[in-house]
């Protein structure tokens, strides 16, 4: 194929396409292909900012959130930079991973400023509360942000992948809080304080204890 940039840009979709299917070593060669292509001619920076978003999103799925960030950030400033919207999403994820991170206070640093003034709206409410939940290491205030906010977190496929992870972080971390200042704990005392089912908590714990997180 002559058109180089039309060849970049399928490859960048089958990324996606490969993504949405959950297949992720095709997403990231067909990716890695687009990168090579890119790296030959003169790319604008709407799709240099997609490349980067993409590139993002896969080192996510695989928890490498730290490079995942950086790319975010490219992501972010190349979006900003022509004022497309997705810049908003860029700036979602970078909260995303600094949450994932185990960073969440760094979260409202990243707000401050005129960064913070232009993108303020629900969406990034939503990244705020649910760092609010992983700073208190609380699970009550992580489920209501989930419903409060669903069309910002649920329906974002990106945001959604990971509400797993977060949730069974926090509720590690709730669990560790509650029972920590404790030599010995009645299981239902701590279901009936975290709102939770007798079985889920069981079956946290014990994970917790033979994963030796606490002892």
């Amino acid at each position: 194929m002559d058109d180089k940039h039309l060849l970049m840009e399928i490859q960048l979709s089958e990324s996606k396409v490969y993504h949405t299917l959950k297949n992720i070593p095709k997403a990231r060669a067909a990716l890695t292909s687009a990168r090579t292509t890119a790296n030959s001619i003169y790319v604008p920076p709407k799709l240099q900012a997609a490349l980067d978003m993409q590139s993002g999103i896969l080192h996510a799925e695989e928890k490498d959130f730290k490079t995942a960030f950086s790319y975010f950030y490219e992501a972010f400033e190349g979006y900003d930079s022509i004022e497309n919207p997705l810049a908003l999403k860029g700036l979602k994820y970078m909260l995303l991973c600094k949450i994932m991170l185990g960073s969440p206070e760094e979260v409202q640093s990243l707000l401050t400023g005129k960064m913070g003034l232009k993108y303020s709206g629900r969406g990034i409410d939503a990244m705020q509360a649910i760092a609010d939940a992983g700073k208190k290491r609380d699970i009550a205030i992580f489920n209501s942000t989930i419903s409060q906010y669903e069309e910002e977190l649920q329906k974002d496929s990106v945001i959604e992948s990971h509400l797993k992870a977060l949730y069974d972080t926090l509720l590690e971390k709730n669990l560790v809080r509650i029972i920590e200042p404790y030599s010995r704990v009645q299981l239902k005392h701590v279901a009936e304080t975290i709102a939770l089912p007798y079985e889920v908590v069981e079956r946290k714990l014990s994970q917790i204890i033979l994963d030796k997180k606490f002892s």
